[in-house]
C-alpha cells in the first residue's frame, strides 16, 4: 500500500476503508448493529490497513473487534477515529470521557489520527477541543491529529492560535463537487486532504463518461474515480460492503490517468 507522510512525519495510506454502516442491520448508516464483523473482516483480507470510524458512526467496536480478531498486530494498522462535535463540545471532561470510550470500543491504547469531526460556531470552544486533542497528542495516545469538514476560516483559527497544526482535513470531495480550492488551501498550509465518499455524486451520465475512460486500462467507474483523486494528492476512503468492490478499490496503482482524462473527469458534474 502507498502512503504519503503527515506534516508530523507520521505516514498514512492513501487508500483506506469507511466503516460508517459496517456491522449494522440492513447497512444503514441508523441500524442497530448486527453483532459481527463481516465487511471488516473482508477489508482486512482485501489488504486493509487504514481504517476510519467515527464516534458518530456508534459502531467503534466493529472495528475493534474485527482488528483483534484477525490476529494482525496493532502496529499495521492505521486507525482514525473522531470526536463527535457535530453539537459542540461538552467540555474538557466530556471530551475526554468520550476519547476514553474510543480507545475502550477499538481495544487499543493509542489512535493512529483523532479528528474533531465538524466545526462549530463557538471558537474558544473550538480551540479548547483542540488543545485536549494536542495534549493526547504530546502524550503520544494521539500519533496525529486533525479535523473533518472545516472550512478556510476555522483551518485559519487553528493555524493561528494552536500549538500543534492539523495533520489532516477530512472533507467531501467527489464527482460534482471536487472543493478544489479547499484542497488547495490545505495543501498551501501542509495539510493532508481526506475525501470522504470519495464515489458519491456519480450519476448516470458521469459513469458512462467515467467507464469510457476506464476501459482502456480495464479499470470501472469507480476505480478511474479514486486514481483521479490520489493522483490529486488526496488521500481516499472508500466504503464498500461487497468483497469483490472493496478489492478493486484497492487495485489503483498500475495505471495513470492522461491529461485528457483528467480534463474530462474535472468537468463531470
Amino acid at each position: 500500500m502507498k502512503e504519503r507522510t503527515l506534516n508530523n512525519g507520521i505516514a498514512i495510506p492513501i487508500v483506506g476503508s469507511g466503516t460508517n454502516t459496517y456491522g449494522k442491520e440492513g447497512n444503514q448508516y441508523r441500524g442497530a448493529l448486527r453483532g459481527d464483523t463481516q465487511e471488516i473482516d473482508w477489508a482486512i483480507e482485501n489488504g486493509y490497513r487504514h481504517l476510519d470510524c467515527a464516534q458518530a458512526y456508534n459502531n467503534e467496536e466493529v472495528v475493534g473487534e474485527g482488528i483483534r480478531k484477525s490476529f494482525v498486530p496493532r502496529e499495521e494498522f492505521f486507525i482514525t477515529t473522531k470526536l463527535n462535535t457535530f453539537e459542540g463540545c461538552g467540555g474538557a471532561d466530556w471530551a475526554r470521557a468520550e476519547i476514553d470510550k474510543s480507545l475502550e470500543k477499538l481495544q487499543t491504547d493509542y489512535v493512529d489520527l483523532f479528528l474533531l469531526h465538524a466545526p462549530w460556531d463557538q471558537d474558544a470552544e473550538m480551540l479548547e477541543a483542540w488543545r485536549i486533542l494536542e495534549d493526547y497528542y504530546n502524550r503520544g495516545v494521539f500519533k496525529s491529529i486533525g479535523v473533518s469538514n472545516f472550512k478556510k476560516e476555522h483551518l485559519d483559527l487553528l493555524l493561528e492560535k494552536s500549538n500543534v497544526p492539523p495533520a489532516v482535513n477530512q472533507i467531501k470531495s467527489q464527482v460534482g463537487h471536487w472543493n478544489e480550492d479547499l484542497i488547495a488551501y490545505d495543501k498551501m498550509h501542509g495539510i493532508a486532504t481526506v475525501a470522504w465518499s470519495p464515489l458519491g455524486g456519480i450519476d448516470e451520465k458521469a459513469r458512462k463518461v467515467l467507464d469510457e475512460i476506464g476501459q482502456p486500462y480495464g479499470k470501472t467507474y469507480a476505480q478511474v474515480v479514486l486514481r483521479y483523486q490520489i493522483e490529486r494528492d488526496v488521500i481516499v476512503i472508500p466504503k464498500s460492503h461487497n468483497q469483490e468492490r472493496q478489492a478493486q478499490s484497492l487495485d489503483i496503482f498500475d495505471f495513470e490517468l492522461t491529461a485528457s482524462d483528467r480534463d474530462r473527469i474535472a468537468e463531470l458534474g
